[in-house]
């Protein structure tokens, strides 16, 4: 029997790194549908399963940009830990913001871990290759899917 593929949700306005983490992702050793969510009030809509998102699954893991279009990473995520049905997907915050401040609030809103986004290209990839490796590969998710 086939495992289910992960579900992740990418909530990143930069369409290149969106494009890159795609393909790092399709590339990785576990199976795993990506749904982008462009801006924060997408994001949100699409977790919960708000029209026309009703169809889609709940996420096995959340990687989340600070500086969003429409409504910032700090609010979705703060919304997400706040709401009962969402707190216990992992979130990843996935920034480029190396700010002190913004390392503690994530954490305060109970992100799961804070990642740098490097600016160099090789090193992008490093980092999402260490996403699916660590989160996908050695973390356990819940096995309570499609909630």
């Amino acid at each position: 029997m086939t495992p289910k593929p992960i579900d992740i949700l990418l909530v990143e306005d930069n369409a290149a790194d969106v494009r890159l983490t795609q393909e790092v992702l399709r590339e990785g050793k576990v199976k795993n549908n990506l749904m982008v969510a462009r801006d924060g009030e997408e994001a949100l809509l699409m977790l919960q399963r708000a029209p026309p998102h009703q169809d889609l699954p709940r996420p096995d893991l959340i990687l989340l940009d600070l500086n969003l279009p429409r409504k910032d990473g700090r609010e979705v995520l703060h919304q997400i830990k706040d709401d009962p049905l969402l707190k216990a997907i992992p979130v990843v915050v996935l920034t480029t913001s190396g700010a002190e401040a913004d390392i503690i609030k994530s954490y305060q809103l109970h992100a799961n871990c804070y990642i740098t986004k490097p600016v160099d290209l090789e090193q992008f990839i490093a980092v999402v290759r260490s996403i699916d490796e660590f989160w996908l590969t050695v973390v356990r998710l819940p096995a309570e899917r499609g909630r």
